[in-house]
């Protein structure tokens, strides 16, 4: 797990330990992935930050294969209007989410097993145009296409993609800052499902992906409908 210290990537090895299985937890934050490797019993932990190729090739050469699965929740959305736009900051996290992609696919080339999955997580916000959304926007059109590109490529492993919409994680609580209560309240009171989407929701889908050996190539949206509602 890349990107295991807190919110949906933790949830996700939480209820692989609750199956039976072993995890290996990456992240940058030395303290947090230490809380989270003694509570979930980690095999082993790695502390270093996913955009930093020369390490993450590292960790894929150091790690004892085969392994079953491994799966990326780092990294943030960029929300930046076109006004208030560093070009140097967007064209390095741009960047560095493509790098930490195909990284991951390259250097764990010879480590996952034959059915095992390459899990990423992207999202749906970026589906719907609007001030401030041009990067996130280009890259959730961009992430499927990689995604099913790189399942013909790396195949018999398999590369899937989680789109998520909001998860009520420790990030969005730092995005939304004093807003968080308000969205949340807005989502119990829009979304089909009547209640704000978890860590847990998109976790599940996760595991079903991991252990559903069909499922290659292909973009799985859990925003509890709120794609459906009007803009």
């Amino acid at each position: 797990m890349i990107g295991a210290s807190a919110g949906i990537g933790r949830e996700t090895a939480r209820q692989v330990r609750a199956g039976g299985g072993q995890v290996v937890l990456v992240g940058r934050d030395p303290e947090r992935l230490r809380e989270a490797a003694l509570e979930l019993d980690a095999r082993s932990t790695a502390v270093f930050d996913a955009t930093d190729n020369d390490r993450l090739g590292q960790f894929f050469e150091d790690l004892r294969g085969p392994v079953d699965h491994v799966m990326v929740t780092a990294g943030r959305p960029s929300y930046t209007p076109l006004a208030d736009m560093d070009l140097a900051t967007v064209q390095r996290e741009v960047n560095d989410r493509f790098a930490v992609t195909l990284g991951v696919a390259l250097h764990s080339r010879d480590k996952v097993r034959a059915g095992g999955t390459l899990l990423f997580i992207g999202g749906t916000g970026g589906r719907r145009p609007g001030v401030g959304m041009a990067v996130a926007s280009a890259l959730t059109a961009a992430l499927p296409a990689l995604t099913a590109n790189l399942a013909l490529e790396t195949a018999p492993v398999r590369v899937n993609l989680i789109a998520p919409g909001f998860v009520d994680t420790p990030l969005s609580a730092s995005l939304l800052g004093d807003q968080l209560d308000a969205r949340r309240e807005e989502l119990r009171n829009t979304l089909p499902i009547g209640r704000v989407v978890g860590p847990a929701d998109v976790a599940a889908l996760a595991l079903h992906i991991m252990t559903n050996e069909a499922l290659t190539g292909a973009t799985f949206d859990v925003d509890g409908g709120q794609q459906l509602l009007p803009h």
